[in-house]
């Protein structure tokens, strides 16, 4: 039995035929009807398919297919992979939103003081864009270069966040990328909202994350004496910076209770932080519109773009994951990490920003958007037998990254 995993391999193969979204295979009298609904380019393990004993049709010519059964057997596909429960993660995200939970009823019974409710959302989000400018776009993606000051800066913004230190954040996020959607990314969306959202963290990861991981390029981080450093000292230095030092402020600086900072400055402020970065694994991948590529499952989320700094334009971030914009629009209302780079550049802190040209939007928009493109003219562009050729690439310096791309790209505030 073949199940496709390259589309190239489709694109010549006689025993296949597509019909909407429903996929059948042949081979040897046995049909494959795929029930999971999603494009055969995505499939994995997790894929249910119901297995069918067909006479072997005579023709088997685009959308003409014989289906007249002689048996019928059904059988679900076993997964490769059961989950090991961490549960010391488990019972540490318990306790973190039932103190969330009490550090919500502190602010809204006005127990605890306005000025550590603003102080939380102040370092909640400087945290934030120590992820979304500097984990993500700066270090995952290479979409800009940074002089040291500013690398500095955004390395102690991330250890705030605590969202694992960079090298390992940069490393899961390349692999989400490269194979985004398969049992090598460490949040599958196909997984279902809750695995992508928080679930992947109370579980051992997938043997395919460890493989596919070693596989991508890391040498650009570890000749980075900034990440590599706090890669060192994060379990010493993370603790200071995310938990003791904002619960301390506040009590230091305008008398709240210790009890009052704790919960609200402390743990509400992170678990705050964590689902914003958690809804561009999650909601991204289920609602919004596919303006650039309807292929993938990454989607355009206002919303979530708004929660994260500019992060929830996620269909085009997975077309052009080398933007430092991370979306078509630089509009600072709703992407304000791109407000702090284009600010950095400014002084000169920031060099190299690579963008996407007007030509090549129009280009994969006219070839494989949803419709939902101005540029599209809000016709979907079905009519084009569209197999998905384009490698994911995590960044810049992929070793995939089509000439082309390199070629029209635009680069602005080059280095001398």
């Amino acid at each position: 039995m073949r199940l496709l995993q390259e589309q190239n391999t489709a694109e010549n193969d006689k025993d296949i035929a597509v019909e909407d979204d429903l996929l059948l295979i042949e081979d040897n009298g046995v049909t494959a009807k795929r029930v999971c609904g999603v494009p055969v380019y995505r499939l994995n393990t997790y894929c249910t398919w119901t297995m069918t004993s067909f006479q072997r049709p005579s023709t088997m010519n685009g959308k003409n297919i014989d289906r007249d059964a002689k048996t019928y057997q059904t059988y679900t596909k076993r997964r490769d992979y059961e989950w090991q429960i961490v549960w010391r993660n488990v019972l540490a995200f318990i306790y973190l939103h039932v103190a969330s939970l009490y550090g919500v009823y502190l602010i809204i019974t006005l127990k605890s003081k306005i000025w550590t409710l603003l102080f939380a959302v102040l370092f909640a989000s400087l945290s934030a864009m120590g992820v979304t400018a500097g984990a993500h776009r700066l270090w995952a993606h290479r979409a800009y270069k940074a002089k040291w000051p500013l690398r500095l800066f955004l390395a102690v913004l991330q250890t705030m966040a605590f969202q694992n230190h960079i090298y390992e954040w940069v490393r899961d996020h390349r692999v989400h990328h490269k194979f985004t959607e398969t049992d090598a990314d460490p949040h599958n969306a196909k997984r279902g909202f809750f695995f992508s959202h928080i679930g992947w963290l109370m579980v051992r990861k997938h043997k395919d994350v460890f493989e596919k991981g070693a596989s991508v390029d890391m040498s650009d981080l570890e000749k980075d004496p900034i990440v590599m450093f706090q890669k060192k000292t994060y379990l010493i230095v993370m603790p200071i910076l995310c938990f003791l030092l904002p619960a301390w402020i506040p009590v230091a600086v305008w008398g709240e209770t210790p009890w009052h900072s704790w919960y609200v400055a402390a743990m509400f402020r992170y678990t705050l932080t964590l689902h914003f970065t958690w809804l561009v694994n999650s909601a991204a991948h289920i609602w919004g519109n596919r303006p650039y590529d309807k292929y993938i499952g990454a989607t355009d989320n206002k919303t979530v773009a708004i929660c994260a700094f500019g992060e929830g334009w996620h269909n085009y971030h997975h077309v052009f994951p080398w933007d430092y914009k991370a979306a078509e629009l630089g509009h600072y209302s709703t992407n304000i990490s791109t407000a702090l780079i284009d600010w950095a550049a400014k002084y000169g802190l920031a060099y190299d920003l690579k963008t996407v040209s007007e030509d090549m939007i129009r280009k994969r928009v006219s070839r494989t958007g949803d419709g939902s493109h101005p540029l599209s003219k809000g016709e979907a562009n079905s009519h084009e037998d569209h197999h998905h050729p384009e490698n994911p690439v995590w960044g810049w310096d992929d070793k995939d990254m089509p000439e082309e791309d390199r070629k029209l790209a635009e680069i602005t505030n080059k280095s001398d």
